[in-house]
């Protein structure tokens, strides 16, 4: 592992500002590039070491500024299967840096980026014949012993506590039946079978707007259509945690924070569009009359989520591109990827409130720690 470090110790130059790029693999080759990323080529346990050996430079006294992604090219099981897809950790937002090299701005401009972005919103355009449909797998693939979602290199975030390997850097997409607009988020999912995850929504009072929508659904009795996404643009994968209205196309505001439409596609087997330049797609259905036991999950260092009930997904397809590159979070409480993702766009955003519409003038700064 040192050696490998080694290898990528150079010192980064300053961010220059560019646009964004509209590939996620494009976006590690910059991080690399700039001695951002950590490439590691001996085999690594995803059950049992992955996500440990990323998580020490949150938790074992590592600068900021000094945290890298990684990328792990010889991923295995504890039954010592090898996988033939590469797994990213911390290369959306290990740090502010890593986050505004996905941005393609300075840190100092992200604030400012996200404001005329939701203000100026660009709408994608639908494309046939997508990157992340170069791959298809359904049916009996999907159930196979060893296939559906057993086949990705999902990594167990904290070995020992949680109940299940976690897909954690998800854009969660779903579509209110009303206004037909479609919602992303970012929610944690557990493997539950080949063709089953159980997702996080929050089966409950102040749930994600996921939730929002399979209210809607039960109230119906229709199942909700869901896609997982799985590795695509950061400036995509950002809007998923991002604060936005309820009516607002988050791939508008991916589009405008990248200076051009963002590329979507229609799924394969539900009604749903999604990024078509996406690494991996799960599309799947949500019963809304049943919830499902998921969890525990390691919430932070030393603290785990412990069981509760929600949303039963059925996979239906897995779409991917020829070779595709896996992405995990960190997806804890602070000091995490996760932490970082919402921090770097969410002080400039409570600064201007405070500052500018609750007209406090003596605020100059908001620090989430």
């Amino acid at each position: 592992m040192l050696n490998d470090a080694k290898k990528n110790s150079s010192v980064s130059q300053p961010l220059s500002a560019r646009a964004p790029r509209l590939n996620f693999q494009d976006h590690l080759a910059d991080l690399e590039a700039a001695g951002l990323l950590v490439r590691v080529d001996r085999s690594i346990n995803k059950d049992t070491e992955l996500h440990p050996l990323v998580r020490w430079q949150f938790l074992g006294g590592i600068a900021e500024d000094k945290r890298r992604a990684f990328l792990f090219t010889n991923v295995i099981d504890s039954l010592g299967r090898r996988y033939d897809i590469p797994v990213a950790v911390g290369a959306l937002a290990g740090s502010p840096r890593i986050y505004a090299m996905g941005m393609g701005r300075p840190i100092e401009e992200i604030g400012a980026a996200w404001m005329h972005a939701i203000a100026n919103p660009i709408a994608p355009v639908t494309i046939a014949s997508p990157a992340c449909q170069e791959v298809i797998i359904t049916g009996e693939d999907l159930r196979r012993p060893g296939g559906g979602v057993a086949a990705l290199p999902v990594p167990v975030s904290t070995p020992g506590f949680d109940s299940a390997p976690y897909l954690t850097a998800t854009l969660c997409i779903t579509r209110d039946p009303d206004s037909g607009i479609q919602n992303m988020g970012m929610y944690r999912a557990a493997l539950k079978a080949t063709d089953r995850l159980a997702v996080r929504m929050v089966a409950g009072a102040g749930g994600a707007g996921g939730y929002y929508h399979w209210l809607k659904y039960r109230e119906r009795k229709q199942p909700m259509h869901c896609a997982i996404v799985i590795g695509c643009a950061p400036v995509v994968v950002f809007t998923g945690p991002q604060k936005l209205a309820a009516d607002m196309d988050e791939l508008a505001v991916a589009g405008a924070l990248a200076g051009v439409p963002i590329r979507k596609a229609k799924a394969i087997t539900v009604d749903l569009e999604v990024p078509a330049d996406a690494e991996i797609v799960i599309e799947g259905i949500i019963d809304p009359e049943i919830l499902e036991p998921e969890a525990p999950f390691g919430e932070s260092n030393g603290y785990v989520a412990l069981e509760g009930f929600n949303m039963p997904m059925r996979v239906t397809a897995i779409t991917r591109k020829r070779s595709p590159v896996f992405t995990a979070i960190i997806s804890q409480v602070t000091p995490s990827e996760s932490s970082v993702i919402k921090k770097v766009a969410f002080e400039p955003f409570f600064l201007a409130h405070l500052r500018d519409h609750l007209s406090i003038k003596g605020i100059r700064r908001v620090v989430m720690h």
